[in-house]
């Protein structure tokens, strides 16, 4: 994450704390898309802004989607209380020292879609010729998979499924991405 910029760090935090305020066990593609909306100095949130996508509405949507299929978030705590480590009183003691909620365990995962879209960030950004990775690089990468609904890619991006759902069209939303990008070199 050394190339990722200011506000694409606070994009990546912000979408942890909005899968864990979610009551998510994993930070999937959705969380991203909440991420980078909530990071108001960035470009993504400017475009998505424009767009008429607030984080409101967008945390409205991907509470509407499906339940994603089960992780593993469970087995760790499984694992540690077969040897006896009880989870929940570390969470409650945790709880009185430092805060209610402080302790998350596990830490949600990145899904494999959200890896892909922040590894394609890299290559966004690459392909702009920028040395960072900024918020528009981050939003174009979670773009890429599924820009096309003309043959259906993109089901299993709920990132892309949630625009779509909310009436973005990913293609516009790229497209005037990269010209607010190129205006800004």
């Amino acid at each position: 994450f050394e190339r990722f910029t200011g506000p694409a760090k606070r994009g990546i935090v912000r979408s942890e704390q909005e899968a864990i305020s979610l009551g998510h066990d994993y930070i999937g593609t959705e969380h991203l898309l909440l991420g980078l909306a909530g990071v108001p100095e960035g470009m993504a949130a400017t475009v998505l802004t424009q767009a008429g996508l607030t984080v409101g509405r967008i945390r409205e949507e991907v509470t509407r989607l499906p339940a994603r299929p089960g992780t593993a978030a469970t087995r760790p705590a499984e694992a540690l209380a077969a040897i006896g480590i009880d989870v929940d009183e570390i969470r409650r003691r945790a709880d009185a020292s430092f805060g209610s909620g402080r302790f998350v365990f596990p830490r949600p995962a990145y899904s494999p879609r959200a890896k892909d879209a922040l590894t394609r960030s890299l290559r966004e950004a690459d392909t702009l010729g920028d040395e960072d990775i900024d918020t528009q690089h981050m939003l174009l990468g979670l773009l890429a998979d599924g820009a096309d609904g003309a043959d259906g890619a993109g089901q299993g991006n709920r990132a892309v499924v949630a625009l779509r759902a909310l009436g973005a069209d990913p293609d516009r939303l790229r497209s005037q991405l990269l010209d607010r990008a190129a205006r800004a070199s």
